[in-house]
């Protein structure tokens, strides 16, 4: 007959097998879910219909999952998220402005033009030609003078299958946009013929469904910066490339992105990314 000690090592030991069996369950689902989100290879603002064009070929057991981890030693339920590299954001909130009409051509199509971001995590200047997406560039130019950008946190940070930051978005889930949309542009630069977007690319996020072939023309505030060389169609607006800051787009990917939001499919990045500022100013010698 077991001893009061036995027996409550006995407990001990279940309660602790029922937990690695349901961190286990947790962890399927969060390596299922991170492949699907990769496999889409796309970039979309929430509420755009959205392709997988990848089946996951993952035909692991769960129960076998479980059975490993339940053969391991103990360890922590959880690690703590990762130390925040970035500074607290300025005061204020994100305007929410909307507009019904694409605002009106401004902006010199011969000219370059450049986009400075100040942000929690530091400084991002990022060169706009306005010769290949003169559209695109005209309501960046546009949403920066009426501080559309000012106070909004970039909203998503992907780390597998591909690399970048994406933000834009003054409601900070994905679903937001200035009430306007823009047409693509420059979906035949040369750069992106290959369906890679080279590191320091600045692209639009749009809603884009390939399989269904409608979305064109979805483009609104959210865009997406290249930190590392990543493969996707040439679906997605080129218009800038980042000349300053690569450093700090490092930085924040290096920190890391959360789980996905089951609401809205977001990885966040555990850095507290926020524009506290973004201008835009005519180069120099144009």
């Amino acid at each position: 007959m077991s001893t009061k000690d036995q027996r409550r090592k006995q407990l001990a030991r279940a309660k602790w097998e029922r937990q690695q069996r349901r961190r286990a369950v947790r962890a399927r689902r969060s390596r299922l879910l991170r492949v699907l989100l990769s496999a889409l290879l796309v970039i979309v603002v929430a509420g755009g219909v959205t392709a997988l064009v990848l089946v996951n070929q993952d035909d692991e057991d769960p129960a076998q999952d479980a059975a490993a981890a339940a053969s391991e030693e103990p360890t922590t339920e959880a690690s703590d998220p990762p130390e925040d590299p970035c500074a607290a954001p300025a005061e204020g909130e994100p305007s929410g402005d909307q507009w019904e009409e694409e605002p009106e051509m401004t902006v010199d199509t011969d000219a370059t033009y450049t986009m400075a971001l100040s942000t929690t995590c530091g400084d991002i200047e990022i060169t706009m030609d306005a010769s290949v997406a003169p559209r695109t560039v005209n309501s960046f130019s546009f949403l920066a003078g009426e501080g559309f950008f000012d106070h909004t946190r970039c909203h998503r940070l992907v780390t597998e299958g591909i690399h970048v930051l994406q933000c834009g978005d003054p409601e900070g889930t994905g679903a937001g946009g200035p009430g306007y949309t823009i047409p693509d542009e420059n979906l035949d630069a040369p750069e992106i013929a290959d369906s890679v977007y080279p590191a320091g690319t600045v692209a639009m996020a749009n809603q884009y469904d390939p399989t269904q072939d409608q979305g064109r023309d979805t483009g609104g505030s959210q865009f997406f910066l290249v930190y590392e060389d990543s493969q996707l169609p040439p679906d997605y607006t080129p218009f800038g490339t980042v000349t300053a800051g690569m450093d700090v787009l490092q930085t924040i990917a290096e920190t890391g992105a959360a789980p996905a939001d089951p609401a809205s499919g977001n990885t966040a990045p555990y850095a507290t990314v926020v524009i506290d500022e973004a201008t835009v100013s005519r180069s120099e010698g144009d």
